[in-house]
């Protein structure tokens, strides 16, 4: 991983349009290849970002370019990110305060709490609980940025990546998207679809999920169990 604290302005391309004035900033791209851009708040959310598959390409600022873009700083050089879909990030550095480089490692990934793992567990031994026909591919499908929870293949035989919660908030949507998107990108898995399961998924995370066309699944842990019996029901 490279951590750069740089004075830096940003320039997003692709499907909208973000700009981020000159200001002191952290850059981190990581090994799979992703930048992100922080800002010195926010908790975890960068103020952009682009996900792999992408490139990098370092070059000189071209003349003229510090004008352009209504700095009076003089710029060290100009990176140009762009992926797949053709959006580009532009990121023009004045300046640097620190730039270190890390070797993480290969990351054991996120252990799960005993609900959220003995959850992903029955919905892998009941995949009728998605769809008819439906059928397992695999647990823990290990990709370059982690594990998706659980891979199926739906009554089509298409694949469906499924991310599995306790409680479903937004950022299990982005880790999903995160996911898909890798996954989308190999030719041999391609086109894979995302099922967000979990206990209870707050409105928000069903709203960003609608928007990256992700489906959304409420989970009875307790029926999936046995612990739930209707017949026992009043109401």
């Amino acid at each position: 991983m490279r951590l750069l604290i740089a004075r830096c302005q940003v320039d997003y391309a692709g499907k909208l349009t973000a700009h981020l004035p000159m200001a002191e900033r952290l850059i981190m791209v990581k090994a799979d290849g992703s930048i992100s851009i922080h800002a010195d708040g926010g908790a975890y959310k960068p103020l952009n970002w682009m996900t792999p598959p992408c490139t990098l390409r370092v070059s000189e600022p071209p003349a003229g370019l510090a004008a352009t873009i209504g700095s009076d700083d003089d710029l060290l050089e100009v990176w140009e990110v762009s992926n797949k879909d053709g959006d580009t990030l532009q990121i023009a550095i004045s300046g640097v305060l620190h730039d270190s480089h890390h070797e993480l490692g290969v990351d054991p990934g996120l252990q799960k709490d005993g609900v959220e793992a003995h959850l992903q567990v029955l919905l892998a031994e009941h995949p009728e609980v998605f769809g008819d026909a439906w059928r397992l591919v695999q647990r823990e499908y290990y990709t370059p940025i982690g594990p998706v929870d659980l891979l199926f293949r739906d009554d089509a035989g298409a694949l469906v990546a499924v991310e599995v919660k306790r409680r479903g908030e937004v950022d299990g949507v982005e880790q999903l998207t995160r996911y898909l998107d890798l996954m989308n990108a190999d030719p041999q898995l391609s086109p894979v679809r995302g099922v967000f399961a979990a206990q209870l998924i707050k409105p928000q995370a069903k709203v960003l999920a609608a928007t990256r066309g992700i489906d959304c699944l409420a989970v009875d842990y307790d029926a999936l169990r046995g612990m739930d019996d209707s017949a026992d029901r009043l109401f």
